[in-house]
Parts: C-alpha cells; structure tokens; sequence
C-alpha cells in the first residue's frame, strides 16, 4: 500500500466519524506511524504491514474523537514545539492571536513583566519566551499533572513557573507587572453537549468550565488582574465566540479598566479581550 492510498483510506473512515480535518489528520497519523514528518510521506514508497497496524491503531483512536495531539505526543504553538497528552489542556490555532497581541507588548522595551495566568501547557508563557527577548516571565498552574506538563515544556527556558491557583498566585509581584495574558476557563456548564468530543471528553474540565454563565474565572481575573498590574499596565484574555460582549462588559464593571477593547479572530469571531489599568 502506498502512502497516498493509505491517507485516502484513513480519511474516509475518519470524515465518518466526523472528525473535522480528516485528510490532515490522516497525514500526520501516517507520518508518525511511520516516524517521519508529514513534508517527507512523498518520499516514501510504501507503507509496511507493521507500519500500516499501528497506523490503523492510531487511526481507530482518532475515529473515535481522541485528540490528534494525544495520539502524536506534540502540538505545535506559533514557533514552539509542546509535549501535550491527557490530563493537559491542548493549545488551540486560535489563542497564537492572544499570545501574539502579548508579544507584541513587550516587543519594543525590555525588562518588562509578564504573567502568564493559567499556563495549562505553557503555550503562551513558552511562545513569550520565543518571541519576547528581555521579558521577565511568570507563569502559574493549579492542576498538578498540567503543571508537569508546563516544566517539561518550559526546561530550556528562563520563565518562572509556580504551581498554585492562579488568582491568589503571585503576591511578591503586585503592582510590578506590565502585562497579563490569560486563557481561562470560560465554557458555561449548561453548554456541555455543543463542546466538541475531544476537548468535552478529554480536556480537564478544570481548564473548560467556569460556571453557569462561563464567567466566573473572569470575573475573578478582573480583580486579580488590576492588582497584579503596575497603573497603566494591560490584560488580555481569551474567551468564547459568544462572549465578546460580556466580557468587555465584566472588565467595564468591575471599575478599573479603561480602553476596554474585544479582537476578532481570522475567521470573525469574537475572540478576546484586552484592557488598561486606570492609572
């Protein structure tokens, strides 16, 4: 069998299932099973009878909703490379922008202070570290298996990780940060079935769910926040597509924020928010 049959099988079964990128992800199935990159499957003639058993394997755990970064071992965020699997978090495409819009705070001074709340892998925290050279880095998770994941990620790095609830954490650093960036729970509890399968069942519900309305975490962060930040210091925080304007409106509420502002996505979507604190 050849490697473009292989993938086109894959992908039927998978596109049943109802997986939502079936031909991508019956590439890059492929290429692990076969222990290269996906770049190089052109360069191969034939998949093995071994090859093709663990490819099926791999193949039958997608089908059934598990997440293509559990099956792999690895998600990849803007530049970075993250060791993922169960009882993590899985970074998603759509909070680069978020952690790009952090970058791009400290891009231009050096020594400035970012905290990262609710680093889950460390996606955010490792991208900074990529991306924003002179940034002193801070980091903190709750979850003790996510945190683990967090210090393997971040090993070759210099940011300060700390396990610990991520709005009580860092009280040596109130009014010194320049920035804080935060993806966190934000899914309402009654929107449990509209979750696609591979985050509802396989995510920590800890890094899903905040409430009723999905807000509790950030009604929680928009007091932390203002106390973590030195005056005119700046927030930015995911939320759902369906919360761009309670979001913007928690922060408005809570008294402390000015230039309160929601971003879009590629795709339109409301997708987070960011904020000054009033000097």
């Amino acid at each position: 069998m050849t490697p473009r049959e292989a993938v086109r099988r894959a992908a039927a079964l998978l596109s049943e299932a109802g997986v939502p990128s079936p031909e991508a992800d019956a590439a890059v199935l492929l290429a692990h099973a076969l222990g290269t990159e996906r770049s190089q499957l052109p360069l191969v003639d034939e998949v093995s009878d071994e090859a093709a058993r663990r490819y099926d394997a791999l193949v039958a755990r997608r089908a059934s909703r598990e997440p293509l970064q559990h099956l792999t071992g690895e998600a990849w965020f803007r530049h970075v490379r993250l060791e993922v699997g169960p009882g993590v978090f899985t970074p998603r495409p759509e909070t680069e922008l978020l952690a790009g819009w952090a970058i791009e705070q400290v891009a231009e001074s050096s020594g400035l202070v970012v905290v990262d709340l609710c680093t889950g892998s460390g996606a955010i925290a490792k991208a900074l570290a990529d991306e924003a050279f002179g940034a002193s880095i801070h980091a903190v998770e709750l979850d003790e298996t996510a945190h683990g994941y967090a210090a393997r990620n971040l090993v070759d790095t210099e940011v300060d990780l700390r396990l610990g609830d991520a709005f009580t954490a860092f009280d040596d650093l109130l009014g010194q940060v320049d920035v804080v960036v935060c993806n966190p729970p934000y899914v309402p509890l009654d929107a449990w079935e509209s979750v696609a399968p591979e985050a509802r069942d396989h995510d920590p519900h800890l890094a899903l769910f905040s409430g009723q309305d999905g807000l509790d975490a950030i009604r929680r962060l928009a007091v932390r926040g203002a106390e973590l930040l030195r005056p005119g210091g700046v927030l930015g925080v995911e939320h759902a597509d369906a919360q761009g304007e309670a979001v913007p409106g928690v922060l408005a509420a809570a008294g402390r924020w000015t230039d309160v502002r929601d971003h879009l996505d590629l795709a339109g979507r409301a997708r987070f928010t960011t904020a000054r604190l009033a000097r």
